[in-house]
């Protein structure tokens, strides 16, 4: 037998999914770390402490395969995107990771955004202007610590750190690039301009690779902790966003991917840049010959998490003697659409698309003293659903009605979810029997890489069953007249996002 080893590095854990080769699961693992956070802001990872994690689960995936017998073909890798650090000439870290919710460059983009040259940098780069890129942070960095950034060495992200340690090679995927602000979209190549703004070199960046990229020639440290062969492929591969599109069969503009972990996504893939002219939403490399176009959002499963730790309470856990989520879902079922007139904007760490407004924060809207946790619990789900049914309306505005919406995610797990995303989309959404797609994505990506497969749409025969969730007339009708008033309520609010923003920051110091 023969595998392939699936490797997600993401914000808070590393997951490997160990696969046979026709793509049968045969065990996941998974290894969480801490995300840093202070009020003012940022969100940085420990990079040493990630390699571990990484080298940690494909160890454990390496233990369930009889090298004597069996062998490994390839490691790909999904990685969450936008992150920074910077290293020495020996490419050692001078930083901790600033990841994609760090929001410290909130003022650097804020001014860039308004000007001409972020109009054109956008264009240039399919990365709206927020926070969240590297070409922000860069640019903040840049007024906030300008030793620092002159004295590191090289920039990059953590999967062109991961591969340097493993290799001792500086490169990184086009779609990784493509999501930094700084490559430009149609060449391919890092973005003159970009680069000039922040004052460094094209040098100091990795050089730019297709996500089908091999390395081999595992450094003997890393050899030895992960325990497999030396000369095994790893793959590039892509951002975890682009490689969930593809683990889920989403590779054609009718197929909307929506997906909803700790934050949520809602992408499709088009054979051609695709520039937004609102600016509402990005376009970024998968490959050579495919873009991803879509709209990233702050506010998914983490905003959840925080309504069920505030409004379930544990005495009402201990007596129902179930998990809080499943308690959660159970009390939300039985509180009718829309939460009796409450609406809940989800914005609880700023948001990226549709607002890319890093101050924009959470509200509740139409309280009143008949209300409940229950209708609150309520109101925070379906507000999470209307924000990412604005982004899906901008998508389709930009590529067309989709024939088909496939939903992953932790969400997935929640019957009472995945039925309410169908009501407010108005549209059937399927659920993949896979949670992993971003794992699968990469899988797939090896097996192109290493011509085992002619085309990535061979993906299809690996998804295994589906579940489909038809929208309900009776809820869509209700959700018809809330959803334009979540959007009205969002517009009034966002003017006075920055000064509760700045009031909140100058409280926390």
């Amino acid at each position: 037998m023969n595998y392939f080893i699936g490797v997600d590095v993401g914000t808070t854990s590393t997951k490997a999914v160990l696969y046979d080769e026709h793509t049968n699961v045969i065990k996941r693992f998974s290894q969480s770390y801490p995300l840093f956070r202070h009020p003012n802001g940022m969100a940085e990872q420990d990079p040493t402490t990630i390699v571990n994690a990484v080298e940690k689960v494909i160890g454990d995936a390496a233990q369930q395969i009889n090298f004597f017998k069996e062998r490994l073909l390839a490691v790909a890798f999904s990685s969450a995107n936008q992150s920074l650090i910077l290293l020495d000439q020996a490419f050692r870290p001078q930083s901790r990771l600033i990841t994609w919710a760090d929001t410290r460059a909130r003022h650097a983009a804020n001014q860039l955004k308004r000007s001409a040259l972020g109009r054109q940098l956008y264009v240039n780069t399919g990365t709206p202007i927020h926070p969240m890129s590297p070409l922000t942070k860069l640019l903040w960095l840049k007024e906030a610590d300008p030793e620092l950034l002159s004295q590191a060495a090289y920039i990059g992200d953590i999967k062109s750190y991961l591969f340097c340690r493993f290799f001792g090679t500086f490169k990184v995927d086009i779609s990784i690039a493509s999501c930094t602000g700084m490559m430009n979209i149609n060449s391919g190549d890092w973005d003159p301009t970009a680069l000039n703004l922040v004052g460094i070199r094209q040098e100091q960046l990795p050089e730019i690779v297709n996500g089908t990229y091999q390395a081999t020639g595992l450094l003997p440290k890393a050899q030895a902790r992960m325990g497999i062969p030396a000369d095994t492929p790893f793959i590039y591969g892509a951002f975890d966003g682009a490689l969930s599109n593809l683990g889920v069969g989403a590779l054609k503009p009718d197929t909307v991917a929506i997906t909803i972990g700790t934050s949520a996504a809602v992408r499709v893939i088009t054979d051609h840049p695709v520039i937004d002219p609102h600016r509402r939403l990005f376009c970024y490399a998968v490959d050579n010959h495919s873009w991803v176009v879509g709209g990233p959002l702050n506010s998914g499963g983490d905003v959840y998490q925080w309504a069920v730790k505030h409004l379930v309470t544990p005495s009402a856990v201990a007596n129902e003697q179930v998990d809080p989520y499943t308690l959660a879902s159970r009390v939300i079922s039985d509180v009718p659409a829309g939460a009796h007139g409450l609406l809940f904007l989800p914005f609880l760490g700023g948001e990226r698309a549709p607002l890319w407004d890093a101050n924009a924060r959470g509200s509740f809207f139409g309280l009143n003293n008949l209300h409940t946790r229950a209708d609150m619990l309520r109101a925070v789900m379906e507000g999470i659903n209307m924000n990412i049914a604005t982004v899906f309306k901008a998508v389709c505005d930009l590529v067309g009605q989709p024939k088909s919406i496939t939903a992953t995610g932790g969400f997935a797990r929640s019957r009472v979810w995945r039925q309410m995303l169908a009501d407010v989309l108005n549209c059937p959404v399927d659920i993949p029997e896979s949670f992993e797609s971003g794992c699968l994505g990469a899988v797939t990506m090896a097996m192109r890489s290493l011509n085992l497969v002619n085309s990535y749409q061979v993906v299809q025969n690996f998804i295994g069953e589906e579940d489909t969730y038809r929208p309900d007339p009776a809820t869509v009708a209700i959700y018809q007249k809330y959803l334009p008033l979540f959007q009205q309520v969002e517009g009034l609010l966002s003017p006075a996002y920055s000064t509760i923003a700045q009031l909140q920051e100058n409280g926390a110091k």
